[in-house]
């Protein structure tokens, strides 16, 4: 089917979650609907609100650009605007351009007879995200324990962070979300160069086929995952980096004060040393 009747075919009304079809039509290719606008809404509010942090700043430097969150002393309150407001408003926008994004998703979804794979996907990483600048904030009671927004000031924040426990490459849930992001790469770059070493062959060769594919990795490790299990496991490893990463630092903090590298004094104390 081409891709135009495809489109005239699902390009219906209905499938909305709120709005009705205040909001129900497309321009061009983009799906618009009620979460379209409100994420339009928040994404120019947020950006509006990040150049306006910056013009009140001492430089235009993107790299220097600062914008930080409130001092702790104001805890889980709302803070003057230019001593952490103006980063409390643009979380806010935000969190609503990425929900509404991922709600968006979800009816587009529904017009087209789908699963929800796609938004459930990017609501880990909207989860991620919240983690560090609400739920542990949240959770250390105050939300100076957010990330600053600025591309240095992020890097530093990453740094101190990691610096105050000691050293955070022995958090446990540093350690998987690593693993499951080396492990995203590597599946993923197997799967797509076996993709492209088949249906790129030598001139005068036919395509390959799946049944190729599934030959190269069962001749080579024993097993094959096959075409779709290879992209349900890419899933599973993408999300579980995520997930993970959220764990690693909602932990340090509201659970976890003192370095990391003293969690492991069970290991230590195990009898198999004695």
């Amino acid at each position: 089917m081409a891709m135009l009747n495809f489109e005239r075919k699902y390009r219906v009304r209905g499938g909305t979650l709120i709005g009705g079809d205040l909001f129900d039509f497309w321009v061009g290719p983009f799906y618009v609907g009620f979460f379209g606008v409100t994420t339009i809404f928040f994404a120019v509010l947020g950006t509006v609100l990040i150049l306006w942090g910056a013009s009140q700043g001492p430089t235009w430097n993107v790299w220097q650009i600062n914008i930080a969150p409130p001092d702790l002393k104001y805890g889980l309150r709302l803070a003057p605007l230019m001593e952490g407001g103006l980063w409390q408003l643009i979380t806010v926008c935000a969190i609503g351009a990425f929900g509404s994004w991922a709600l968006r998703e979800v009816e587009i979804c529904r017009k087209l007879g789908m699963g929800l794979h796609v938004p459930f996907a990017f609501s880990m990483a909207i989860f991620a995200y919240v983690t560090l600048v609400v739920i542990r904030p949240v959770l250390m009671g105050a939300w100076g324990h957010g990330f600053p927004y600025g591309i240095l000031s992020h890097l530093d924040w990453v740094s101190n962070t990691g610096y105050q426990y000691l050293h955070f490459h022995y958090n446990p849930a540093h350690m998987i979300a690593v693993s499951f992001f080396f492990a995203t790469t590597f599946a993923l770059s197997l799967h797509g160069a076996l993709v492209l070493s088949s249906t790129n062959p030598k001139k005068g060769e036919l395509v390959k086929t799946p049944e190729h594919e599934d030959t190269f990795f069962r001749d080579s490790i024993g097993y094959s995952i096959g075409t779709l299990g290879i992209h349900r496991l890419g899933l599973f490893l993408a999300l579980s980096s995520g997930f993970w990463s959220a764990v690693c630092i909602v932990i340090s903090g509201p659970f976890w004060t003192r370095g990391w590298p003293e969690w492991w004094g069970w290991w230590l104390a195990l009898p198999i040393w004695r």
